[in-house]
């Protein structure tokens, strides 16, 4: 086999069968194929797509490129939850400890930030030396004693994955749903889950921005995972603003913190208690949804869901103490936004106000690139609400005169102001597979 006839193949748009797409993959992985090629697949998959068996067989090349956690003797149910990715989405700090405190075991892999979109690993990493590059040994430890983890791919787990999702963040290869599913289920199936619930976004700061293009995602996902036969719910839920108030890394994890003490935001609360009743309905542990609501609501209220946070950061090598005054770890360098007219905010170009925190340094423009943890914004204004001219729009926490002002720019773009009010929009807009 040519690495260049199937390349050629595929642009060309026909089939694969199993032995090319596992011979990619092997090549790839170890090392014999080079970026640049694997670069021009990745690019003819998103512009020819692959078939429901080829999904499948990616996503199962990818799933044991490495080792894969065996779970099966430990007692109660797996389950996990995956995003595909928005801006100020830290539901994860949230929904895994919450879920974790009510005795589901949680094996959370997590990607970094990706194109527009912020990196869960990349928010932990935020607490004073907290570690995701776990073995495969302590995430098994983690969850049979925690019942948590949240770590990054290690070498040992789905390697070949971790190596395409650095390569398409930077190839503009992001946005293909075969590609996104492939990646998402290797990463969750590979540490032995019972079920799986996807929050699928949707708006102008997702990477599948009509909804018919998300709903389309998740169908594809949810089939693929009953093929591989792990039982899975999709939820699509809205990204046509940043969720929640902060966007960046250690702003995040302070919001988070917030919302574990019940102080959080109601939309990235709302988010979090619908993709949690799901999980519990996977898990068995609830009669209906209104009984999981009401463990969950529990859980925050009486401290367990924070409680089991500080034991997850404790376990993983963070600072615990750090929590009590984490808003310490956020850039001292502020300014604001303001606003350049009078009305509604009637639109929030969250695409852009994703950039806007890569140009901060919270994200990446290229491979390799290390993320300040330390910058972010928090939105002062978000749709609907009025404002005036010359009133903050954003509060921004920045490292240095240039980086401020290419976010700023940005921001401005972002925002639309008008005489009318907007319509308002659904949190939540549908549940595929709904058990």
């Amino acid at each position: 086999m040519l690495t260049q006839d199937i390349i050629k193949k595929k642009r060309d748009g026909k089939g694969l069968s199993k032995d090319e797409i596992a011979f990619l993959i092997k090549n790839y992985l170890s090392g014999e194929m080079p970026d640049y090629q694997m670069a021009a697949f990745l690019m003819a998959v998103c512009w020819r797509g692959m078939s429901r068996q080829e999904t499948v067989w990616l996503t199962g090349e990818l799933l044991h490129s490495g080792r894969t956690l065996r779970t099966d003797s430990l007692p109660g149910k797996k389950i996990d939850k995956h995003s595909t990715g928005g801006v100020g989405d830290k539901v994860s700090l949230v929904l895994a400890p919450l879920v974790a405190s009510m005795g589901v075991r949680i094996p959370m892999i997590s990607g970094r930030a990706l194109g527009h979109t912020g990196g869960t690993v990349d928010k932990l990493e935020s607490i004073p030396g907290l570690r995701t590059q776990l073995s495969i040994a302590e995430i098994d430890k983690n969850i049979r004693d925690v019942g948590l983890t949240i770590a990054d791919q290690t070498g040992e787990l789905v390697p070949a994955e971790k190596k395409l999702y650095a390569l398409r963040d930077v190839t503009s290869t992001v946005e293909s749903i075969p590609l996104i599913t492939a990646s998402i289920l290797a990463k969750k199936l590979a540490v032995g889950l019972d079920g799986l619930v996807l929050d699928v976004k949707t708006g102008s700061g997702a990477f599948m921005r009509c909804i018919e293009d998300a709903c389309a995602l998740a169908q594809n996902m949810v089939e693929i995972a009953d093929s591989m036969h792990k039982p899975t719910i999709a939820v699509i839920t809205d990204m046509s603003q940043p969720l929640g108030r902060m966007v960046g890394n250690a702003t995040e994890v302070v919001e988070a913190v917030e919302t574990l003490q019940g102080r959080g935001p109601e939309d990235l609360l709302a988010v979090t208690m619908e993709l949690g009743v799901h999980m519990l309905r996977l898990a068995g542990t609830c009669s209906d949804r209104e009984d999981a609501r009401q463990q969950l609501a529990r859980a925050l209220k009486d401290g367990g869901a924070m409680r089991k946070f500080q034991e997850m950061v404790e376990r993983q090598g963070g600072d615990v103490r750090s929590l009590e005054r984490f808003g310490q770890r956020v850039s001292k360098n502020v300014r604001e936004v303001c606003s350049p007219a009078s009305g509604y905010v009637t639109r929030i170009d969250t695409y852009q106000m994703g950039l806007a925190a890569v140009a901060l340094g919270a994200g990446r423009r290229r491979l390799g690139d290390a993320v300040d943890h330390s910058t972010g914004y928090e939105m002062l204004a978000k749709l609907g609400n009025t404002t005036e001219r010359g009133r903050p729009l954003v509060k921004v926490f920045y490292r240095d005169e240039a980086s401020f002002k290419e976010a700023e720019g940005l921001i401005l773009d972002a925002y639309e102001i008008s005489d009318e009010k907007p319509a308002a929009r659904r949190l939540i807009h549908k549940v595929l597979r709904d058990f």
